[in-house]
């Protein structure tokens, strides 16, 4: 599902509008302090961005729901690792597969149209997954079917949807305004888990996949209700010049290369317990995958990414993105290794906490870096190749990681993965040289 939008009527969105005012307007202002630009405040300023985000926020609650629901049915259906990474390969490969194309359509055709398609092809396949699950003995090989059709309708939609801010905001609220996409993204993932995780214990999956696929209407609903944006010009290729043109950018580009570098291989290496938890949950923690005590996990490791993304935009906006990006990515591997081993739910709450605050800081701030530094003509194809290391590579690592845990344990996939991060936090680290900041083989100015 885009990150999508939140309303199912005009009057829905008008009434969250008002809500938004006045969060933006009273309750974010305290006395006369002005509000700094490039700040999450400062981007809510923009009607059209406090729109989008909301309908973002009421669109992606019900991808968590479905997310929570779909791995907690996949482990139930075989008690199997193998599967349930096979069902979320199925989820996010095709991000890996399809970016590219979508963010040629990005910069291609007009963005609001490509949304509200994407998200209609997702509610009719939504729908039918829960037609499937509905059944005495459901088909594994349809499932995955009906699952992968989904994940092609969610790879479509990413580029255009980050290709889409930068037009909402001024150019210099445009680090709010991506770090409002996150916090969005992970409110939903704090509140959709834990409603799809109450649920679930009431409800069967047939009923929630029912339930979270009207959500996508949501998303149609907020993109028709912001108004037409300037569709940035194109760069002139056409062709498999056009379609390559963000490998293009990257190539002449060291900044940009090497945050793409970053994002592909913190997802690949380091994340593989995203996809994994309903394995770790089960087997490390004795929980439940159907219980309200699972979806409570899912939602306090929501909160913390939602924590991370806030700090980005507020008490780090304009803050070297290189020290920040470093110690994210250090902290991070520290408390996943350190989650790893953790045998007794109580404490796994508060560290998965943190897990989802330093993973998120660091995203978000490679996101953020990415984006300052692209022109909006090649942004929807640079973007597209941001989706495919940050998503894309997920579901590899996630199918590889599936694999290994049966092999060897959960806690040794999950440990390995804190291992790597340290090792990227190492190889990212900022060090002086010549007044610039370096990271890597890449300079940085001040």
């Amino acid at each position: 599902m885009v990150p999508g939008v939140g309303g199912s009527s005009t009057a829905a969105v008008e009434l969250g509008d008002a809500a938004a005012v006045a969060i933006a307007e009273e309750a974010i202002l305290e006395g006369d302090v002005a509000i700094r630009p490039g700040t999450a405040r400062s981007a809510l300023r923009s009607r059209d961005m406090r729109r989008l985000w909301l309908s973002m926020v009421g669109s992606n609650i019900g991808t968590w729901m479905q997310n929570v629901a779909l791995g907690a049915y996949a482990y139930n259906l075989t008690h199997s690792a193998s599967f349930v990474s096979v069902v979320f390969f199925a989820q996010l490969g095709p991000v890996l597969v399809l970016a590219p194309f979508a963010g040629l359509l990005a910069d291609a055709v007009d963005r609001r149209k490509l949304l509200v398609i994407t998200n209609l092809e997702q509610l009719v396949f939504s729908g039918l997954l829960s037609l499937v699950a509905a059944a005495h003995h459901p088909s594994k090989a349809i499932l995955i079917m009906v699952v992968v059709a989904i994940g092609v309708g969610n790879a479509l939609s990413g580029p255009p949807l980050s290709s889409l801010l930068p037009n909402l905001v001024p150019r210099e609220d445009l680090p709010g305004a991506i770090s409002l996409q996150s916090i969005q993204m992970n409110l939903s993932r704090v509140i959709g888990p834990a409603i799809g995780g109450l649920l679930l214990s009431k409800l069967d999956a047939s009923g929630l996949f029912a339930l979270t696929a009207s959500t996508y209407l949501f998303a149609v609903v907020g993109v028709l209700s912001i108004k037409p944006v300037r569709q940035p010009a194109v760069d002139g290729g056409f062709g498999v010049r056009r379609l390559l043109g963000g490998f293009a950018v990257a190539r002449r580009d060291p900044l940009i290369r090497r945050s793409l570098l970053t994002i592909a291989s913190l997802s690949l290496f380091c994340l593989p317990f995203v996809g994994l938890i309903p394995v770790l949950a089960a087997q490390n923690l004795g929980l439940d995958v159907k219980s309200a005590a699972y979806g409570w996990l899912y939602a306090c490791f929501g909160l913390g990414a939602m924590s991370g993304a806030i700090a980005v935009g507020s008490v780090l906006a304009g803050r070297p993105r290189a020290p920040v990006i470093a110690g994210s990515l250090a902290l991070f591997g520290i408390v996943l290794a350190g989650f790893s081993l953790l045998r007794h739910p109580g404490p796994a709450y508060p560290l998965i906490f943190v897990v989802g605050l330093f993973y998120f800081s660091a995203v978000t701030s490679l996101s953020t870096q990415l984006q300052e530094n692209l022109e909006d003509a090649t942004r929807g194809r640079v973007m597209a190749l941001y989706m495919m290391g940050f998503g894309g590579t997920v579901p590899i690592g996630v199918f590889a990681g599936g694999h290994l845990v049966n092999a060897t344990s959960i806690t040794d996939v999950v440990f390995v993965g804190g291992v790597i991060a340290l090792l990227l936090a190492w190889a990212v680290r900022p060090r002086r040289a010549s007044g610039s900041y370096v990271i890597g083989l890449v300079e940085q100015s001040h």
